[in-house]
């Protein structure tokens, strides 16, 4: 009984093997050694604190000690009951999404990863501009829905009103010096970084005037910005501007006009006679009223019609249904009773061809210049550039910059004669056509340059010298 017992014990004890020691961390961190910096989950530093490195994206594992953290908008999700064990890095926020490029995304971590990958290739931002797929539904999506049961108000105004901005227009007078208002509306925000949308009549004057003109808007909070035009279209009276804001912003998302029904609860906010955060409500009337049918000719739009009162002011505004969604855009009164807006649906198509159109003059780009003469390091010339310099590095690859032009971006940016450029955008660099692909490329360059025996980063944004 007594040998059975030692049998047991042995047979319970458990093996360890001793885990294989961590590498230490460098004394003097090596940049030339750290990754590319190009992530589309973010970055985070790495164990030692020397270099920016890919944060875990979506579906990677997390949450045991070794792992890195989640990325942007993750969070690291354990099976349940089991916190110490190996999780799995899920967006916080499951539903689908629509771009501001017409796609639909499965979460909005998978659209900020491609918006981050459009910005490396030098595109446009990709934004959200609405909750759910991009394709139209048929019906109501959200039937059991505060839109379909409740007339909330109170909750739709507390909900919008954040991303509501005023606008004015004004012209430098060129006797005085002074600013002289030209117009004022409303407009909502769309992007966290800035991006406004509103009408064409509200950011343009009407008639020829002299001087230059500046746009100024005022956030729901009191913080004001000055705002240039992105893009406009004065036929459909919708244009787009950017303000440059000092942290994110509140947005409000597009819904579906198609869907609309007359008789629906409709929100219209804004800003009449410079009175911010005025709200009004009504019913909508139609969805499809043909803009000939108002005296606007050669029009091509169907207008919604509301009795949502929209005065001097309240123009660019969003009207909104009761789930809070932007479903057009405050235009003109009629009579009282009888007003009218730009449907969403017109809105979506409008920025998806800007952004197209901005996709283009992007890739329309034939040529940019960083401003350095240079050479492809090979044993010959480093032979021949140690006999020169008996102090010259030790390289086998890489870009010598033979001379700098005076005034160029190259030298603006730091770089010297004599550097040796080693890596682009974390890449190891093997010849001259490697860094010439990377300017027809990438609009920003990450130039890694051993100099002496010191490397060194510099950023670079090359000048563009043809189109």
């Amino acid at each position: 009984m007594q040998g059975f017992l030692v049998v047991a014990v042995l047979f319970s004890i458990q093996e360890f093997t001793r885990a294989e020691p961590k590498p230490k961390c460098p004394s003097r961190c090596d940049v030339s050694t750290c990754p590319s910096p190009s992530c589309p989950s973010g970055y985070v530093p790495d164990r030692c604190n020397c270099c920016l490195v890919c944060a875990q994206g979506e579906g990677d594992a997390c949450g045991r000690k070794d792992d890195l953290p989640c990325g942007d908008g993750l969070e690291c999700k354990h099976p349940a009951g089991k916190r110490l064990s190996k999780g799995v890095c899920q967006c916080k926020l499951g539903y689908n999404v629509c771009g501001s490029d017409g796609k639909t995304y499965g979460n909005v971590c998978q659209l900020k990863a491609m918006s981050r990958k459009a910005l490396q290739q030098g595109l446009p931002a990709i934004t959200q501009v609405q909750k759910g797929p991009c394709e139209t539904s048929i019906g109501p999506s959200h039937p059991n829905s505060p839109r379909y049961k409740f007339n909330f108000i109170a909750d739709v105004v507390e909900k919008i009103a954040p991303a509501v901005v005023h606008i004015e227009l004004f012209l430098r007078h060129p006797l005085f010096g002074r600013n002289v208002p030209l117009s004022s509306g409303s407009g909502f925000i769309m992007s966290e970084t800035g991006l406004i949308v509103t009408n064409a009549h509200v950011v343009s004057s009407t008639t020829p005037v002299s001087g230059r003109q500046q746009l100024k808007v005022q956030m729901h909070n009191g913080d004001v910005y000055e705002a240039t035009i992105k893009d406009i279209d004065k036929k459909s009276d919708i244009a787009t501007i950017k303000v440059n804001p000092q942290k994110k912003l509140p947005v409000l998302l597009l819904g579906h006009s198609a869907d609309l029904r007359p008789g629906e609860f409709v929100v219209a906010i804004g800003s009449p006679f410079a009175l911010q955060n005025t709200v009004t409500t009504g019913i909508v009337s139609t969805a499809q009223r043909d803009g000939k049918e108002l005296g606007i000719r050669d029009s091509d739009m169907d207008y919604i019609q509301t009795d949502a009162i929209i005065n001097y002011g309240n123009s660019g505004g969003p009207l909104v249904n009761l789930d809070g969604e932007v479903i057009g855009i405050n235009t003109l009164k009629v009579a009282a009773g009888i007003s009218f807006a730009i449907p969403s649906d017109r809105i979506t198509r409008f920025l998806n061809e800007s952004l197209d159109k901005q996709s283009k003059e992007v890739r329309s780009v034939k040529k940019r210049f960083i401003g350095i003469r240079m050479l492809t390091i090979t044993q010959a010339l480093v032979e021949e550039l140690k006999q020169q310099n008996p102090d010259f590095p030790d390289v086998s690859s890489g870009i010598y910059v033979h001379e700098v032009v005076p005034n160029s971006p190259a030298q603006k940016g730091g770089i010297k004669d004599g550097d040796i450029i080693v890596k682009l955008n974390g890449r190891p660099l093997m010849s001259t056509s490697d860094l010439q692909e990377a300017l027809m490329e990438e609009a920003a360059l990450l130039l890694e340059v051993r100099r002496g025996n010191d490397d060194l980063l510099f950023n670079i944004e090359p000048d563009i010298i043809m189109q």
